[in-house]
């Protein structure tokens, strides 16, 4: 096991004279001695004092403070001023601002120095390829100064996400997905300390400075290298989804959906918009375990069912591998070209459209003055659930984040219910429906409702949440359709008495689709995850006032098995108690919560009973709420209802046997919900109940 270190491994290899016969020490130059280039200057000391360079000469506008430099160093204003001397540096460290890379590097590579450019190495794709074109023409060496990428633990990532095992750790199955992972906190003085601080542009030249391009861009370097994306063409798409809370021009807050050329999904969360920092993080989503790398650590700790494991790992210095690679020819660890991939970030990120503003709702100021610094409530949720999914802000539906534009639209045509109610989006009119297309395949893709809301605008559903992201707000799904998992998550199998990654999830797609003023009525196809049709099924939704306060939504189901169809849950696999499956409805999270039925109270009352009705009430973000949930007329299934560790109440269509249904038979199943403000109590309930039975959904005999 390497030990820990506070220090980069470093070689002994000198580089040699033209005449290879005597041992001398890199000549080195460094362009910018502040910033990060105070780093170098570190970094520069250590490396002279164990006589592997020799330090002779610094440029910038602003010299650095006295003693900083060996008393042999000339420092000069300017790179030209410096190439104008006769320093003959074999490498050349530009750590100068975003804007000033492109010339600066271009100016190093026509003086035939070597190069080391930090991080990102340009503003753009064209400067990327006109320094690429000119450290061919030259045959200079360029490195790029993404330290992470010299971890000796990248070689151990590397290794799990190819499924394999380590010396020190298990292997973590197929890997699903990578993630990246950053949350940390910078203040209105960290966007003072430049012009160029924050900015996209800067006197009509791209600058870019942006969470995931500057900050945290080592996050989606070292993602793209692990999963084995260097250079542009081996990524298959790049989306982008930006945001501020700071007054800035570049983001802030974002997330940065990347898709490899064999469909590996890539996410990477970042935020400078924290409560607190935290080291961030690249997690590698395998079918048996994660493994979880801490890049400014070099600590990886990979967890399955078997335990936790840790090892801390060395590192790499990137300066002492240029010169190992000059005088030796070992590989460069960040050369120029397996940059590609990182600049195919960059380039979506500046061509994008400005990142929109968080509203000032959804921004609380920790601080005063310069040291005040912009914190996002909620943000660490945001940020662990678009990793976990592999979604956008967006398309989580945050409140302070874009509108989704695809795969979601009303779900009904008409005018708002309540004609006072909000027009924002947040009322019973704006009732979503979600096609669940962009979902991955693991989530089991299918069509349902999300957000639902009271009168008043409060939200009662959720989905994509951290604790079970496969969570899809209102729909109807099926863990074991002849073996094809439409619930999503892992699947739970007698024969394992236990849940198991069987990577055997189906989609349900919309076939087509009537939506008229307060009636939708859907016609889906239920796909195998060998991609045969199993069911058939037409899902009817209808909206009704009840009083001002007050709506109900009904839906009705009727399931056509296409072949001999077996429709299972775990519970019908053996597993007491999760006999889920069927209309599903999950919540958000709400304070004092109470779910009761006619026959009982609480969670361990409700679960698996058979009531007419059951009820949630809470107090959610916006307000008080009460859910009311008539049993389906046609069965008497029993209630499944989780409350302590999620909030969840679903009608369990196969308990504890599966359902068998011959081809061209069917299956209905019809659920009432009222939604209503304020908490309601036992005989309100019961009263909207008994009104409802005559006229829960007009089509009952018809329409199907």
């Amino acid at each position: 096991m390497d030990t820990p270190s506070l220090e980069p491994a470093m070689s002994s290899m000198p580089l040699h004279s033209p005449s290879g016969t005597t041992p001398v020490r890199a000549r080195i130059a460094l362009v910018g001695v502040h910033g990060f280039g105070t780093h170098h200057l570190q970094n520069l000391k250590r490396l002279t004092a164990d006589g592997l360079v020799e330090l002779v000469a610094v440029a910038d506008p602003n010299p650095p403070a006295a003693g900083a430099l060996p008393e042999t160093t000339a420092v000069h204003g300017t790179l030209d001023e410096l190439l104008a001397a006769d320093h003959r540096p074999d490498i050349i460290i530009v750590a100068t601002p975003i804007q000033t890379h492109a010339p600066l590097a271009l100016s190093v590579l026509a003086s035939h120095a070597n190069l080391y450019l930090e991080k990102p190495p340009v503003a753009s794709m064209s400067d990327f390829l006109r320094l690429q074109e000119a450290a061919s023409t030259t045959g200079r060496s360029v490195q790029v100064g993404f330290q992470s990428l010299g971890s000796h633990a990248l070689a151990a990532m590397e290794q799990l996400a190819a499924g394999e095992s380590t010396a020190d750790f298990p292997g973590i199955g197929t890997l699903k997905g990578i993630s990246a992972t950053g949350r940390w906190v910078r203040d209105r003085a960290y966007y003072k300390r430049s012009r160029w601080a924050g900015k996209r542009s800067l006197d009509g030249v791209d600058v870019v400075d942006g969470v995931a391009t500057n900050p945290l861009a080592h996050a989606i370097a070292t993602a793209l290298r692990i999963a084995g994306a260097r250079e542009a063409h081996e990524l298959a798409s790049v989306e982008t989804d930006l945001y501020r809370a700071n007054d800035i021009e570049a983001d802030d807050t974002s997330v940065i959906r990347l898709r490899t050329l064999n469909g590996l999904p890539i996410t990477c969360a970042l935020t400078l918009c924290s409560a607190e920092s935290v080291e961030p993080y690249i997690t590698l989503h395998g079918s048996e375990g994660t493994a979880v790398f801490h890049y400014t650590e070099d600590r990886v700790t990979v967890t399955t069912e078997a335990g936790e494991s840790t090892r801390v790992f060395g590192r790499e210095d990137l300066t002492v591998n240029l010169i190992e690679h000059l005088s030796s020819g070992v590989p460069l660890i960040s050369p120029l070209h397996h940059s590609g991939a990182f600049m195919r970030v960059v380039e979506a990120i500046r061509t994008a459209e400005p990142p929109q503003p968080i509203p000032p709702d959804y921004v609380e100021w920790v601080g005063t003055g310069l040291e005040a610094h912009a914190v996002i409530p909620g943000i660490q949720d945001a940020v662990e659930r678009a990793t976990l999914a592999h979604a956008t802000f967006a398309g989580l539906g945050l409140p302070w984040a874009r509108r989704a534009t695809t795969n979601t639209e009303p779900l009904f045509a008409g005018e708002p219910l309540f004609a006072a109610g909000p027009t924002d989006g947040s009322g019973p009119a704006d009732t979503m429906l979600r096609n669940g297309s962009g979902l991955e395949s693991w989530l089991s893709p299918r069509p349902y409702l999300h957000p639902v809301s009271t009168a008043s605008g409060t939200v009662v559903t959720d989905h994509l949440p951290s604790d079970h992201v496969w969570h899809l707000g209102v729909g109807f799904a099926l863990q074991d359709v002849n073996g094809s998992n439409f619930w999503g998550g892992r699947s739970y199998r007698r024969n394992a008495g236990k849940y198991v990654d069987l990577m055997d999830h189906g989609r349900v797609g919309i076939a087509g689709a009537a939506l008229d003023a307060d009636r939708t009525t859907l016609d889906l196809d239920w796909f195998g995850s060998d991609g045969s049709l199993l069911l058939q099924e037409r899902r009817t939704f209808e909206r009704t006032v009840i009083t001002a306060r007050t709506w109900r939504l009904d839906i009705r189901t009727r399931l056509t098995a296409v072949v001999n169809a077996s429709l299972g849950s775990p519970g019908s696999h053996g597993a007491a108690g999760s006999g889920y499956g069927g209309f599903f409805w999950r919540l958000p999270a709400n304070a004092s919560p109470r779910v009761f039925s006619s026959t009982g109270d609480g969670e361990a009352a409700v679960h698996g009973s058979v009531s007419p009705w059951l009820a949630w009430t809470g107090e959610f973000d916006a307000g008080p709420a009460t859910l009311v949930f008539a049993a389906p007329r046609e069965s008497a299934d029993p209630w499944f209802v989780r409350c302590g560790g999620y909030p969840a109440v679903g009608s369990a269509l196969a308990w504890d046997e599966a359902v068998e249904l011959a081809a061209g038979e069917s299956l209905t199943r019809t659920i009432s919900v009222w939604i209503s403000d304020g908490l309601l109590d036992p005989t309100e309930i019961e009263d909207l109940v008994a009104a409802g039975r005559d006229d829960a959904l007009s089509a009952t005999s018809g329409g199907q």
